[in-house]
């Protein structure tokens, strides 16, 4: 089913919103989760927050990407999960996800209009990358996906994902002092 009358479904409140919703992405947002958990069961479980958190946030919100939509609400969802599964009263503490990595380079939020400001900064220079560039970057920091994974998906060694993904932070690290972003 086309993603328009998916999101018409929600503004509707007809519940084959979620069924249809589930056949169309579940594949994908179990895959996000479970980047994340590594968990199979958490992975589901956060599956299925997802879909009741789009019921409640469709409407008012109307995604123009579902698929990103959803994938953000995934994530969120996961990490928060994560994070409780670590925490420090609970013998955890350490998490290594790659966006860990990109920790020294983004200034922590102060307020919703910074945040705004970083995420138009972060999208112009990913839509300045070469395209390769651009999606080993967005397949190892939104999806989580290992290195492994990625040399394996774009037929390289993992080296090379390696070598790609350090010289991206780099460069993202130069276009974010060239916009007078401090970290």
């Amino acid at each position: 089913m086309d993603d328009s009358k998916i999101i018409e479904l929600y503004f509707d409140r007809d519940k084959s919103a979620i069924t249809q919703t589930k056949d169309k992405y579940g594949r994908l947002l179990y895959s996000v989760s479970y980047n994340i958990l590594k968990i199979r069961e958490d992975a589901e479980e956060c599956e299925s927050d997802t879909y009741m958190a789009a019921w409640n946030q469709i409407p008012p919100s109307k995604p123009q990407v579902l698929s990103a939509f959803l994938s953000r609400i995934t994530r969120n969802i996961s990490f928060k999960k994560l994070r409780s599964q670590t925490a420090q009263k609970r013998g955890g503490g350490n998490s290594l996800l790659p966006i860990d990595e990109l920790a020294d380079y983004i200034p922590d939020k102060t307020n919703a209009f910074a945040t705004l400001e970083l995420t138009e900064i972060l999208n112009k220079f990913l839509r300045e990358l070469p395209t390769r560039d651009r999606q080993v970057f967005i397949c190892h920091y939104w999806y989580c996906d290992s290195i492994k994974d990625i040399s394996r998906q774009f037929g390289f060694t993992q080296s090379k994902v390696k070598m790609i993904l350090s010289r991206t932070r780099a460069k993202l690290l130069d276009h974010l002092e060239a916009q007078e972003v401090y970290i």
